[in-house]
């Protein structure tokens, strides 16, 4: 699988993106969609700001608690026959699941959706040993048959149109050509099912893992984490330490929150809990449960406030369905496997911000992406957090491109005006006798460089003809109050 786009080039990719009309017209239909299966979810739903700040304190309660947590998840996950294996990094992590492959004597490999073993890169590095996993997710399964990498958290398959997976499935899978979506739905149902049927060892991620019972969660809708974690003999769960919760009882928060917040749903449609290893031949899962705890970077972002709020994620895609950002470029040119806000603050901290950079500096900041968070992960701060450590310079930075002495004399020019409330209104004023109309056109814009940069993609609107201070001030006049 090629990866191209990293990190390092993100100026570049969003550049190449924002010249895709394609990619960003089936960007605008899902995250549309998304944002109103949302919005359709959360009505009626009074509890909903409770719900929230019950999720932020549970997850803020394990984090600031995470090694007992940890101790008491391994042992109840150990007694119940559960083998636990610790990973300090992506190679240790793959390292350890390609040693239970070979121990297993598996061939034959299946796997559920899992973000956290694409960050390790899992399929290369159990390709290179020689036994591929099959993605069973179809959004996954698209983008392996295509040779390319997620570019959504919950929809990996969010960039392709209809038409391209259709062309796709005819090249790969040598069905008729259609654009049905039945018939492709039927032609990769065939060719999954007899995957599982000869499946040796199932792999996944975990939603959550439960430090009063051992156990862990996997939420899904499609069903294929099911078939994964119960008809292969063996399963492999890889589990990044900051999923764990305390109580069997914290999963009710965000059962609700998760699905509502991710896919405009009540709940997910298969909700999968494994408490260690079948115990009898008649029950349903594997004979041998295995959980690989990876930190891979996580210990690092728990020692500051700020940063550790990053590890109360729960992966559920909100933000990346509201970022103006995202919603222009799409994921793949974050260059990582976490792309949008919550990728713009992990991506720096897993891989450090001598390779990542560029990325806290893609954001708006207009807050979106606080607001519709359903743990109230604060990501302009982190984002701003990060900023300030790249402009500090802490590491071998390489960050984005220098900014030119113009745009230095523009931003101080700016702050100067801005810090002095009569220089602004008076500014103000006279902004409102300007021609903008004028300014608008291309040979007046070519003029003056950053009018010309400014109107290549967007127009410039006039100024209210009142402001909002004289507006507030005499609405305030007419009720008999006090500006």
């Amino acid at each position: 699988m090629n990866h191209p786009q990293t990190p390092a080039t993100f100026q570049d990719n969003a550049r190449a993106a924002l010249a895709d009309g394609t990619l960003r017209g089936a960007l605008g239909r899902a995250t549309s969609l998304f944002a109103e299966r949302r919005a359709t979810a959360l009505e009626g739903l009074g509890d909903w700001e409770e719900l929230r700040e019950r999720g932020r304190a549970i997850k803020e309660e394990a984090l600031s608690d995470l090694d007992r947590q940890l101790e008491t998840f391994v042992a109840r996950a150990e007694e119940r026959g559960t083998q636990v294996h610790w990973a300090r990094d992506a190679r240790e992590a793959c390292a350890v699941v390609g040693e239970l492959v070979a121990a297993a004597g598996a061939r034959r490999l299946v796997k559920s959706k899992s973000m956290t073993t694409e960050e390790i890169g899992l399929n290369e590095a159990l390709e290179t040993d020689g036994t591929l996993p099959i993605e069973t997710d179809l959004g996954e399964w698209i983008i392996q048959l295509a040779g390319e990498t997620p570019s959504h958290i919950i929809v990996p398959a969010i960039h392709k149109t209809k038409r391209a997976i259709a062309d796709l499935f005819v090249e790969k899978l040598a069905i008729e050509p259609s654009d049905d979506v039945d018939v492709l739905a039927g032609a990769a149902r065939r060719v999954l099912r007899e995957h599982f049927s000869k499946a040796d060892l199932g792999i996944s991620g975990v939603n959550f893992g439960i430090a009063e019972t051992g156990s862990i969660l996997v939420l899904e809708n499609e069903g294929n984490a099911r078939m994964t974690t119960s008809l292969p003999r063996v399963h492999v769960a890889v589990m990044g330490i900051e999923k764990v919760l305390p109580r069997f009882g914290d999963l009710e928060p965000f059962l609700r929150l998760l699905p509502r917040s991710g896919t405009g749903q009540h709940l997910t449609s298969y909700q999968s809990i494994l408490t260690g290893p079948k115990r009898a031949a008649d029950e349903e899962g594997p004979d041998e449960l295995h959980i690989v705890l990876l930190d891979n970077g996580r210990s690092a972002m728990l020692r500051e406030r700020v940063t550790r709020q990053s590890l109360a994620c729960i992966r559920c895609g909100a933000c990346l369905n509201v970022c103006p950002v995202y919603k222009a470029i799409g994921g793949h040119a974050y260059g990582s496997v976490y792309p949008g806000p919550i990728g713009a603050v992990i991506t720096p901290q897993l891989q450090g911000l001598s390779r990542a950079a560029q990325l806290p500096f893609a954001s708006s900041l207009c807050g979106a992406c606080r607001d519709v968070c359903p743990v109230k992960i604060d990501i302009p701060e982190l984002l701003l957090e990060l900023r300030k450590r790249v402009a500090e310079g802490r590491g071998p930075i390489q960050g984005p491109t220098p900014v030119s002495t113009a745009k230095r004399l523009g931003f101080a020019s700016w702050g100067f005006v801005l810090s002095r409330p009569r220089v602004y209104r008076l500014l103000a004023r006279l902004a409102r006798c300007v021609p903008w109309s004028m300014l608008d056109s291309k040979p007046v814009a070519r003029l003056v460089p950053p009018l010309a940069a400014w109107t290549r993609d967007r127009r410039l609107r006039p100024l209210a003809r009142v402001s909002f201070r004289d507006s507030f001030a005499r609405s305030g006049s007419a009720q008999g109050e006090r500006p």
